[in-house]
C-alpha cells in the first residue's frame, strides 16, 4: 500500500472512532459548569454519600434565567438537576471549591426566588438558588452545605480521606527524592546529601533529605539555619549537568535593624559559590520590592548586605506580597464572572494588575535562567519566607532549563519537589475545608505558576509535553479536595495525617489516562526557554478564568480535536517506521547484490 492510500484510510479511521474516542473527554473532562446528564440519581464516586436533597429548588443561571429541579449534597459535591426536559442542566461542584455560603432573603423576602442560597467559589464563579419559604428546604441545605463544605470546621474528615477509588498507578511513587536527586547528578564532589533534618528538627518546613555544598559541616548548617527565617537554609534545588552552576533557596537572613551578622552564613554562601568552577560570584535574587525588604528589617529579618557577602550581588525582583495578589485575583473575578463588559474589557483587566503581576514573575524567572544559563553563574533565590514568591520563581526556572520538567511525569515530580516538599502553605492558601474565607494568608499563588506556564505553552506550543486541559485539572483539583496531593502545608504534616497511606494522589488519576493530557504538537526540545516576559505577548487566560461563561468557550471542542490530532500523529509516526524499515531492507538488500556480483568467480 502507498503512502497516499495509508492516509486516507487513516484518516477515515480517525474520523470514525472520534465519537467513541472523545464522548467520554467531552462529558467528563472539559471543566463545565453546566453539562447534560440523563440518570435521575446522583453519580457518586466511591465514598462519596448524599448527605441531603431538596426538591422544587431554582437554579438562577445568569446566562440562560431561572432553571426548576431538585438539588443533592453529598459529602463532596453540590450536584442541581433540572426538571425541564427539552432543557435539562446538571450542575456539580466539589464542596472543596466553596469559599463562603450564604443565605438570601429573609421570611419578609417577596417575589420569586428572592430567598435562597448563594455560593462563592474559589474557582471564580458564584452559584445562587432559589427555594420556596413554605418548604423550609434552605435550612436543611445551608447545613449540609456548611458541614461539607468546611468539614475541618465541623470536626469532620475532608473527602480524600473518604475517597476509595483505586487506579492502575500510584501517584504516589511518582517523586522519590533521592531518584531525583541522582538524575541531576548528586552526590557529587561539590554536593552532598544530608539527613540532619531527618525528624524535620532542623527545618519543620523544609524535606527529611536536602542537598548542600559538600564542606558545609553540620555545625555551619546549624547554626546558618538559626540565621535564617523559619530556619530555611540556603538548599540546592537545581544543577546545572553541564557548567555545575546552582539554583538553591532559602528564606531572608535574619538581618535586623541592628544589621546582624552570621560568619556561617556567610562561610555557608561562598561554599554555594565555590561549588561552580565556572564563576566566583554569586546572584541573590531577593523577590521582594527593595522597600518591603528594608522594611522587614524592623521585624527582624532583611536581606544580605554585600559588605558581608563579597562575592555575592544582590537583586530585588519586585514581585509584590501574598496580600497584593488576593486583590488583583478579586479584582479579575470581578470582571470575569458573571458578567463580561465588552466595551471595558481591556482597562478592566488592566486595573486588576493581574498580567503586570504575572509579567513580574515571568520576568523574574527569566534573569535566573539568563545567570543560570548564559552566564554560567549560580544563584541563590529567597523572598521573606521562601515558600510563595521563592517557589513560583525557582520552579519556572526549572521549567524554562530543564526539558524533563515539561513532559507530564517531570512537571508532576516539580510540583512535588519544589511545592510540596518544600512546604508551600497549601491549607493557609486555599483554605482547604475551613469557612475562614476571609483570613489574610489566602492567596493565589501557585495559581499564578500554574498561569505562568501556561503563558510559556503558549509561547513554545511545542515545548511542552502536556496540554491546556493538564493545567486546568491540576488547578481544578488544588481546590476539590478529592485527592490528597495539595493537602496541609508540609512534608511533615503529610506524614503525620498518613495522606500517602489515606488518601489518593491526583498523578494517579491524571496518569491512567495520560491520552488525555497530551500535547499533538510535542517535540521534545533539549535547550533552554527564554520567553519575552512582555505585556504585549502575555494575555488573559480565558480558558481558565472565563470558562463558566457559555459565549467565551471555544466553538469546536478542542479536547475532541486534541484526541483526534494525537491519534493521527500515533498512525503517522507507524507509516514513517515503517517506510524507514522498507528503505533499510532494500538498501540492505541491494548492498548484498552488489556484493555478489562484484564478487570474484572461480571456475
Amino acid at each position: 500500500m502507498d503512502l497516499n492510500n495509508k492516509f486516507q484510510n487513516m484518516s477515515s479511521d480517525s474520523d470514525s472512532k472520534s465519537s467513541s474516542l472523545n464522548s467520554k473527554v467531552e462529558q467528563e473532562s472539559i471543566p463545565e459548569n453546566v453539562v447534560s446528564s440523563r440518570s435521575d440519581d446522583p453519580p457518586l464516586l466511591p465514598g462519596e454519600k448524599v448527605q441531603g436533597v431538596a426538591r422544587d429548588v431554582t437554579y438562577l443561571c445568569p446566562f440562560s434565567g431561572p432553571a426548576r429541579g431538585w438539588l443533592s449534597v453529598t459529602n463532596y459535591k453540590l450536584y442541581f438537576k433540572s426538571l425541564e426536559r427539552d432543557t435539562q442542566l446538571v450542575i456539580e461542584v466539589p464542596l472543596g471549591v466553596v469559599s463562603r455560603v450564604e443565605k438570601v432573603g429573609g421570611q419578609s423576602s417577596r417575589g420569586e426566588n428572592s430567598y435562597g442560597i448563594e455560593l462563592f467559589c474559589k474557582d471564580m464563579r458564584n452559584l445562587r438558588f432559589g427555594h420556596k419559604q413554605e418548604n423550609h428546604s434552605r435550612r436543611n441545605v445551608f447545613e449540609k452545605l456548611q458541614q461539607y463544605a468546611f468539614p475541618l470546621s465541623h470536626s469532620i474528615p475532608l473527602f480524600a480521606f473518604e475517597y476509595t477509588e483505586t487506579f492502575p498507578e500510584n501517584g504516589w511513587n511518582v517523586y522519590e527524592p533521592m531518584a531525583e536527586l541522582k538524575r541531576m547528578g548528586v552526590p557529587n564532589d561539590t554536593w552532598h546529601i544530608t539527613k540532619l533534618n531527618d525528624g524535620y528538627d532542623l527545618c519543620e518546613t523544609y524535606p527529611a533529605i536536602l542537598a548542600v555544598p559538600a564542606g558545609a559541616t553540620d555545625e555551619i548548617i546549624r547554626n546558618a539555619a538559626a540565621f535564617r527565617s523559619r530556619g530555611r537554609i540556603p538548599v540546592l534545588s537545581w544543577l546545572h549537568s553541564e557548567s555545575q552552576a546552582t539554583i538553591t533557596r532559602a528564606s531572608q537572613p535574619l538581618v535586623g535593624v541592628g544589621g546582624k551578622r552570621c560568619r556561617d552564613d556567610e562561610r555557608y554562601t561562598q561554599l554555594i559559590v565555590d561549588a561552580n568552577a565556572q564563576s566566583h560570584k554569586l546572584y541573590i535574587m531577593d523577590a521582594r520590592p527593595s522597600a518591603n525588604a528594608i522594611a522587614n528589617k524592623a521585624k527582624g529579618g532583611g536581606y544580605e548586605p554585600e559588605d558581608a557577602y563579597q562575592n555575592a550581588e544582590l537583586i530585588f525582583l519586585d514581585i509584590h506580597n501574598i496580600h497584593v495578589m488576593r486583590e488583583s485575583l478579586r479584582k479579575l473575578k470581578e470582571i470575569c464572572f458573571p458578567n463580561i463588559d465588552e466595551t471595558k474589557w481591556l482597562s478592566g483587566i488592566e486595573s486588576t494588575y493581574w498580567l503586570k503581576h504575572i509579567k513580574c514573575i515571568l520576568a523574574g524567572a527569566c534573569r535566573i535562567v539568563d545567570k543560570v544559563e548564559n552566564h554560567k553563574t549560580s544563584v541563590l533565590v529567597h523572598c521573606s519566607d521562601g515558600w510563595d514568591r521563592t517557589a513560583q520563581l525557582t520552579a519556572l526556572a526549572m521549567v524554562l532549563l530543564d526539558p524533563y520538567y515539561r513532559t507530564i511525569k517531570g512537571f508532576e515530580v516539580l510540583i512535588e519537589k519544589e511545592w510540596l516538599s518544600f512546604g508551600h502553605k497549601f491549607q493557609h492558601r486555599i483554605g482547604h475545608g475551613d469557612d475562614h474565607h476571609s483570613d489574610a494568608d489566602r492567596s493565589p499563588v501557585f495559581l499564578q505558576f500554574i498561569d505562568c506556564v501556561w503563558q510559556v505553552t503558549c509561547m513554545f506550543p511545542n515545548a511542552f509535553e502536556f496540554n491546556e486541559l493538564f493545567l486546568i485539572t491540576i488547578v481544578d483539583h488544588l481546590y476539590s479536595c478529592r485527592f490528597g496531593t495539595f493537602l496541609f502545608n508540609s512534608e511533615k504534616e503529610r506524614l503525620q495525617k498518613e495522606v500517602k497511606q489515606k488518601t489518593v494522589s491526583l498523578w494517579s488519576y491524571i496518569n491512567s489516562d495520560l491520552d488525555l493530557y497530551k500535547n499533538p504538537l510535542y517535540w521534545p526540545q533539549q535547550h533552554a526557554l527564554e520567553p519575552v516576559a512582555s505585556l504585549r505577548y502575555i494575555k488573559m487566560w480565558k480558558g481558565l478564568y472565563c470558562r463558566w461563561n457559555p459565549s467565551m468557550r471555544p466553538q469546536e471542542p478542542i479536547y475532541q480535536r486534541t484526541r483526534e490530532l494525537l491519534h493521527m500523529k500515533t498512525q503517522l509516526m507507524k507509516i514513517s517506521d515503517d517506510y524507514r524499515r522498507e528503505l533499510k531492507h532494500k538498501a540492505s538488500r541491494n548492498t548484498s547484490t552488489t556484493n555478489r556480483l562484484t564478487s570474484p568467480i572461480h571456475i
